[in-house]
């Protein structure tokens, strides 16, 4: 099999002003939640909703500038692997658990 028969799966490479661009945005999510939680002046639950929404931006910052998972026709299978993956692993931990809360009903 020569090299011209090996194809790409699309994937590719960031320069780097992407990978600049991912890791400021990265420090500034997590200053901001670091931030969120050393000033004190947000109520409990309004923290909580600002740190997850931190955490997910980041979470989507990663996925496009570091791993290049976007909504092109090259990236389909890609992002179709990491739904199913989130899709096992909320199963599981969703599963564990409903398994562990039913054991302390039933102990207690």
């Amino acid at each position: 099999m020569s090299e011209t028969d090996i194809s790409s799966t699309g994937a590719s490479r960031g320069s780097f002003r992407s990978y600049g661009a991912g890791f400021i945005l990265s420090v500034l999510l997590t200053t901001a939640a670091f931030g969120l939680v050393m000033s004190g002046a947000l109520p409990r639950s309004a923290l909580l909703f600002g740190i997850f929404g931190a955490a997910v931006l980041q979470i989507l910052v990663h996925l496009h500038y570091f791993l290049h998972l976007d909504a092109s026709s090259a990236m389909r299978w890609n992002v179709l692997a990491l739904v199913f993956t989130v899709l096992i692993l909320v199963l599981f931990v969703g599963g564990t658990l409903w398994v562990i809360s039913n054991l302390d009903y039933r102990m207690m």
